[in-house]
């Protein structure tokens, strides 16, 4: 890609936002913020990736449900690719994250969006993380492109370990002369079971500073205060959870918020992939 100069890389063009269920989606709130993109703005489907090729059927499983005609239907984890009517503007790639075949599944999505015109990508992830629920949600905005990071003065990521697909996509895409940008929200690990509409609402908001975009909030600012009252009253009830969330709330208050550096998103990957290896228990407190 030539330099972008002083040209904001992402408004104007054809700009993709990728999301993925799974993985990279603590709280849901990555893949929350881009349905409500898509659904606002009416996408149509441009591409259905063929499932078979990619999904391990007994790890993403198929489920059942009843249509309204009363017939029973199968519904198959899958990942679509939307655009816009005329094809210009902002696109959306959202579904399930792939559990093989990686390499081919990237090359499929990379030739896609090149026939598409897509001239910018925005991954939007949500990992589990040691934040309280009560402060405003951390949000992260690194990109590996240079004239992108000089554009915004932002930093890259120092993290080195396992990754998801949207790393691995990222790395395609660069490779592919796409300029890239990652917008990731930390969710509090101690509600890690529930949707994260705040966390959503992070991300809504972050993008918007980024790309020639105003999202409909919908109901999302009444269901974010919703749910921070409905955790505040789940903590009313357990001593050890009230006292864990105030030792996070005094972490947060004192020191800087982790979307201060790359090397602060490391560590809260690293939090998170011992908590997801068995090393650290979700409900432990951490210095």
């Amino acid at each position: 890609m030539a330099d972008t100069g002083d040209v904001n890389p992402f408004r104007g063009g054809s700009i993709l936002l990728v999301a993925f269920e799974g993985w990279n989606d603590a709280g849901e709130a990555a893949s929350g913020a881009v349905r409500a993109v898509r659904d606002q703005l009416g996408l149509v489907t441009r591409l259905d990736i063929e499932p078979e090729d990619y999904f391990d059927y007994q790890f993403n499983r198929p489920t059942v449900s009843t249509d309204e005609d009363g017939k029973r239907v199968l519904e198959w984890p899958s990942v679509t690719l939307s655009a816009p009517v005329d094809g210009i503007g902002i696109h959306t790639l959202l579904g399930t994250e792939p559990s093989r075949g990686w390499k081919t599944f990237s090359g499929e999505i990379i030739d896609a969006i090149e026939a598409a015109g897509v001239t910018g990508i925005v991954f939007l992830g949500a990992m589990l993380a040691d934040v309280p629920h009560t402060r405003p949600i951390s949000v992260f905005v690194g990109s590996d492109h240079e004239a992108v990071q000089e554009f915004w003065e932002l930093e890259s990521s120092t993290y080195e370990g396992p990754v998801g697909i949207l790393s691995v996509l990222g790395i395609a895409a660069e490779k592919a002369g796409i300029p890239t940008l990652s917008i990731w929200a930390s969710v509090p690990h101690y509600v890690h079971n529930s949707p994260s509409p705040k966390a959503t609402l992070a991300l809504v908001d972050k993008l918007e500073e980024f790309i020639d975009l105003e999202v409909d909030r919908g109901s999302l600012v009444d269901d974010a205060t919703e749910w921070e009252t409905g955790i505040n009253a789940l903590a009313e009830d357990d001593d050890d959870m009230a006292a864990y969330i105030k030792q996070l709330e005094t972490a947060r208050d004192t020191v800087d918020s982790p979307e201060a550096s790359g090397d602060a998103i490391a560590e809260e990957f690293e939090k998170y992939l011992r908590r997801r290896n068995g090393r650290d228990e979700p409900g432990s407190a951490r210095g």
